[in-house]
């Protein structure tokens, strides 16, 4: 019916034809009550219900217009013929078709100018006396029609207006599942970056420092191998724990330990203080105070290993680097020094602050939690990185 909707108008047309038809051979005032083939209609008759009904098939084209025409060959047959012929149930049908396709202010509209007209003729102009049962039943009729129409359309909107909740609430689960997989895929990619340049940033000035002195100074080059090995192994775990977390909870080879934070900060400071840059470290987080949230804690520590990495990477030979992590308040700054070293044309200050992924991952890590940080160069040379984190 949805598909081919002008073949359902076209039989609706053609049912409503036979009904007033047969409805037209009926006489409601016979000596026993209403009988059947007492009375016939005239040709007249005949041809105003043919019309109303060929109207009734463009009935939702045009309703208003069918509307229109069904009541003019109504009013000419509730003014001029006795016995009637029930033409008006045209009338009927394109008054609820109006209804339930428009709104509620034009429904009322067209069905009180329908039912008075309709009624008034019938009731002033025609043969029978103003009281009638079949004046009555006009009005009624076209009563229930615009109500019904009414009621209808109510329906239709309450279960698009359904449909369409529906169908936003299952965009809106989508886009934020698609969200959380980026958010996720990003956070993985920035641990990813923090540990492998971290790490390998340490085996590359280890290893370097074994090749330049394994023939004079065996020793030195034989403690520079165990530091990179000590560095590949951190470097190995890290990589497992991180890549493990993409893996469902039950496992068997998921990550039990707990990600790194502050309280190896230490263990990390050593690792570049044995690569060779001397590192002081302040840390102030107030005596009992509530302990860092494992985001904030993560996050510190990423920022302070990757920015000491830099330095590494970057500074001067004699570089040395200064970091601190105080409470100020409701928030925790983290704070990385470094003078630059001896050399200016290699000092992080000749870095470009947005470039790098980095920088950029310091900046992503530290928004995300409704963090700021801030990287660049320190008057009189060396570099500086300064992050808020809520604490």
């Amino acid at each position: 019916m949805r598909a081919h909707p002008l073949a359902t108008d076209a039989l609706l047309a053609f049912g409503a034809l036979v009904a007033m038809v047969v409805g037209s051979f009926a006489d409601p005032h016979g000596p026993h009550g209403p009988t059947f083939g007492t009375r016939t209609p005239d040709p007249f008759s005949l041809l105003l219900m043919l019309l109303g009904a060929a109207a009734l098939v463009l009935r939702r084209r045009r309703p208003r217009t069918v509307l229109a025409v069904t009541c003019g060959l109504s009013l000419l047959e509730l003014a001029t013929r006795e016995p009637r012929a029930p033409v008006a149930m045209s009338a009927v049908i394109a008054l609820y078709t109006v209804a339930a396709l428009t709104d509620r202010p034009t429904t009322w509209r067209t069905g009180l100018l329908t039912m008075a007209g309709l009624t008034g003729v019938a009731m002033l102009a025609g043969p029978m006396p103003w009281y009638a049962q079949e004046n009555i039943g006009i009005f009624a009729w076209t009563g229930m029609a615009a109500a019904a129409g009414d009621a209808v359309r109510s329906r239709r909107a309450f279960v698009d207006a359904i449909r369409e909740r529906a169908e936003r609430a299952e965009r809106t689960r989508e886009e934020e599942a698609r969200r959380r997989v980026a958010e996720e895929r990003l956070r993985i990619a920035r641990d990813l970056h923090d540990v492998v340049a971290h790490h390998i940033a340490l085996v590359n000035v280890q290893a370097g420092v074994a090749a330049h002195v394994m023939d004079k100074r065996p020793d030195q080059a034989k403690e520079a191998l165990a530091h990179v090995r000590d560095a590949s192994r951190s470097a190995l775990n890290e990589l497992r724990a991180t890549v493990g977390l993409l893996r469902q909870s039950g496992d068997p080879e998921a990550p039990t330990e707990p990600a790194p934070g502050l309280a190896l900060l230490d263990e990390l400071l050593d690792t570049f203080r044995h690569a060779g840059l001397p590192v002081a470290a302040t840390v102030q987080l107030g005596t009992g105070a509530e302990p860092l949230p494992a985001a904030v804690d993560l996050a510190a520590y990423r920022v302070i290993q990757e920015a000491l990495t830099n330095v590494r990477k970057h500074a001067g030979p004699g570089a040395q680097a200064e970091v601190s992590v105080v409470r100020v308040g409701p928030s925790v700054e983290v704070t990385v020094l470094d003078d630059g070293g001896d050399s200016a044309d290699s000092s992080p200050a000749h870095i470009d602050p947005g470039g790098g992924h980095g920088l950029l991952g310091m900046r992503e890590r530290t928004g995300a939690l409704g963090g700021s940080c801030f990287a660049g160069p320190r008057y009189g040379g060396g570099f500086r990185v300064h992050a808020i984190l809520p604490g």
